[in-house]
C-alpha cells in the first residue's frame, strides 16, 4: 500500500513539473508573440509594411498574422492564408526539382548545358554546367539586367525556348566558375532543363514532386489570367499613396520567380526540409553546401547560407535564407536550423526592410535587445505634404525644424530627400522645385554620391548642361563605380 502511495506521489510530482514547464514555456512564448506583434505593427502604422508574417519557434508556429490590405480597392485585409507572389524564393523550389532529378540519375551536376538543351548556343553551352547555373557562377548575362527589360520586354509573353534563345543566350560576362554573379537567366534555363528531362511542364513537375506531397495547397505558378482565391494585389507606394504595380507577364520570371505562396505553406516547406520526404540527406547536404561567397554570405543551390551573430553574445546562429522581389511584392524566408526557428515575411507594397525586420524578430526570440531595429517615420512623406500645401521653401524649413527638435523620430537618411526630389522630377510635377530639393540634399549630405547624380539629371532635364556635367563629375568623384555617370558625361560632352 505504501509502495503504491509513493508511486502515486512521484507520478503526481512529475505531472506537476510537466504542467509547470508547459505554462512557463507558454508564458515565454506569449511574451515573444506580444513583442513581435508590436514591432511589426509599428512598421505598418508608419506605412512601411503591408503583408503577412509567420514565426516558428523550435519548429512550432507561435505567431502568424496579416497587416494592411491584400486589396485596397475592395478593402480586403491581408491574412496568413493570403497568396503573395514570392519572386526569387521560387529558386529554392527549382533547385529542389533539379536535385531530385540528380538523385534519380537523370541530371548530372557537372553535365553541360547543351547536354540538356540541344538548341542552346554551343560555344557557351559547352562550357556551362548545371552546377554553375545553380550557384550563379555561369557567366551568362541576367536578362533582368538588360537596360530595356522592364520598359520594353516584361509585358510580353514568351514560350520558354524562344525566350532562352532571345534573352538568355548572351555572350559570357566571365569564364564559367570564376565568380558569383546573381543571375535570373540561370534559373530560367534550369526550368527549361527540368521540362526537357521530364517531358512535362515546370508547373506540372513542381505540383507532382513538391506541392502535392507536402500539401502546399496555397502555392502554385502564378498566371495573370487564372482566378486564384485569396491572391494579394501588388502595389507600389508613392508619396501620394498607393498605386497598382506595373504589369509583368508571369511567363518571364518562370523558374526564377513566378510562384505564389502563403506564409503557412512556407512553414510546411521549412518543416519538410528537416526530413527526407523530398530528398535524401546526401542530396540535401549538397544543396546546402557553400560554393561561393556573395553579399557577406555563402551560396548553395538556391539558398544563401551563413552565420548570424547575436548582440551581447558570442553565439552565432546558422542561417539559411533567401529573399524575393517582383513587381508589387518583396518577400523573405529565414531558417535558423540549429534551433529550428523560422521567420517568413511577405509584403505587397515594397518599401519594407524585411531583413532588418527579421533581424529584430530573431533578437526577440533569443531575448536580445532589438530597439535599434525600430523604424522611424519617413521625413520625405511628412515634408511632401507641406510642399503640396505651402511650397518648397516651407518643406525645407520643416525638415530643418524637425531634424533639430525630433532627430530620433524621423528618418533623415540622404535617400529620403533624394526620393522626394526624384519623385517631383520623375512625375514632372515641378522640375525647378525638384532642383531646389536636390540642391538642399547635397548641401546637408555633401558626401552622398547619388544625390549629385540625381541633381545632375534634374539639371539635364531642365536644359542646364554645364551644371549637369559638374554634378555628374562630383558624383563620379565620390563613387568611381558609377558607370551611369560616366555614360551621361560622355553623352553631354559630345553635345557641347
Amino acid at each position: 500500500m505504501k509502495q503504491n502511495l509513493k508511486s502515486l506521489l512521484v507520478a503526481a510530482l512529475c505531472i506537476a513539473v510537466l504542467v509547470l514547464f508547459f505554462f512557463q514555456n507558454h508564458a515565454i512564448a506569449q511574451d515573444k508573440v506580444k513583442k513581435i506583434d508590436e514591432f511589426v505593427q509599428i512598421h505598418h502604422d508608419y506605412g512601411i509594411f503591408s503583408g503577412t508574417v509567420l514565426v516558428a519557434w523550435k519548429g512550432k508556429v507561435i505567431f502568424k498574422k496579416g497587416y494592411g490590405m491584400a486589396n485596397i480597392e475592395w478593402n480586403i485585409h491581408n491574412k496568413p492564408n493570403t497568396k503573395f507572389r514570392i519572386g526569387s524564393i521560387t529558386k529554392q523550389f527549382t533547385s529542389m526539382l533539379i536535385m531530385q532529378l540528380v538523385e534519380k540519375g537523370k541530371i548530372d551536376l557537372e553535365g553541360k548545358l547543351v547536354d540538356y538543351l540541344p538548341y542552346y548556343r554551343k560555344d557557351t553551352g559547352e562550357k556551362v554546367t548545371i552546377h554553375q547555373l545553380l550557384t550563379h557562377m555561369s557567366g551568362i548575362p541576367s536578362y533582368t539586367s538588360m537596360p530595356n527589360f522592364f520598359e520594353e520586354i516584361s509585358r510580353d509573353p514568351y514560350p520558354v525556348k524562344e525566350f532562352i534563345q532571345k534573352y538568355c543566350s548572351g555572350d559570357l560576362e566571365f569564364e564559367p566558375g570564376a565568380k558569383f554573379s546573381y543571375n535570373n537567366s540561370g534559373y530560367f534555363i534550369l526550368g527549361a532543363v527540368i521540362e526537357e528531362v521530364t517531358g512535362k511542364t515546370y508547373e506540372e513537375v513542381l505540383k507532382e514532386k513538391i506541392l502535392d506531397p507536402l500539401g502546399m495547397k496555397g502555392t502554385g505558378y502564378d498566371h495573370h489570367d487564372t482566378i486564384i482565391k485569396n491572391r494579394a494585389t501588388g502595389y507600389r507606394k508613392t508619396l501620394d499613396g498607393y498605386e497598382n504595380s506595373p504589369y509583368l507577364d508571369m511567363s518571364l520570371p518562370y523558374a526564377a520567380g513566378s510562384l505564389y505562396s502563403t506564409v503557412e505553406d512556407l512553414y510546411l516547406w521549412d518543416q519538410a526540409l528537416y526530413t527526407e520526404k523530398l530528398l535524401s540527406k546526401k542530396m540535401k547536404d549538397l544543396m546546402f553546401k557553400v560554393y561561393s561567397s556573395a553579399r557577406g554570405q555563402g551560396y548553395g543551390y538556391g539558398w544563401f547560407i551563413g552565420e548570424k551573430k547575436l548582440p551581447e553574445s558570442e553565439e552565432k546562429l546558422n542561417k539559411i535564407s533567401h529573399g524575393g522581389g517582383i513587381n508589387g511584392f518583396n518577400t523573405l524566408i529565414e531558417r535558423y536550423i540549429d534551433d529550428r526557428h523560422l521567420v517568413v515575411l511577405f509584403n505587397n507594397a515594397p518599401r519594407a526592410p524585411l531583413g532588418r525586420m527579421s533581424d529584430a524578430i530573431i533578437k526577440i526570440l533569443y531575448d536580445k535587445p532589438y530597439e535599434k531595429n525600430l523604424p522611424k517615420k519617413s521625413i520625405a512623406e511628412v515634408i511632401y505634404k507641406t510642399y503640396k500645401g505651402k511650397g518648397v521653401e516651407a518643406a525645407i524649413k520643416q525638415y530643418q525644424e524637425l531634424k533639430e527638435k525630433h532627430p530620433k523620430e524621423y528618418n533623415f537618411a540622404p535617400n529620403e530627400i533624394n526620393m522626394l526630389g526624384y519623385y517631383l522630377l520623375d512625375r514632372k510635377k515641378n522640375i525647378k522645385d525638384a532642383i531646389e530639393i536636390l540642391k538642399f540634399n547635397v548641401k546637408v549630405n555633401p558626401k552622398y554620391a547619388n544625390g549629385y547624380d540625381s541633381l545632375a539629371e534634374a539639371y539635364m532635364k531642365n536644359g542646364d548642361k554645364l551644371l549637369a556635367i559638374k554634378n555628374y563629375a562630383k558624383s563620379l568623384e565620390l563613387n568611381p563605380k558609377n558607370t551611369g555617370a560616366v555614360d551621361k558625361l560622355k553623352e553631354l560632352m559630345k553635345e557641347k
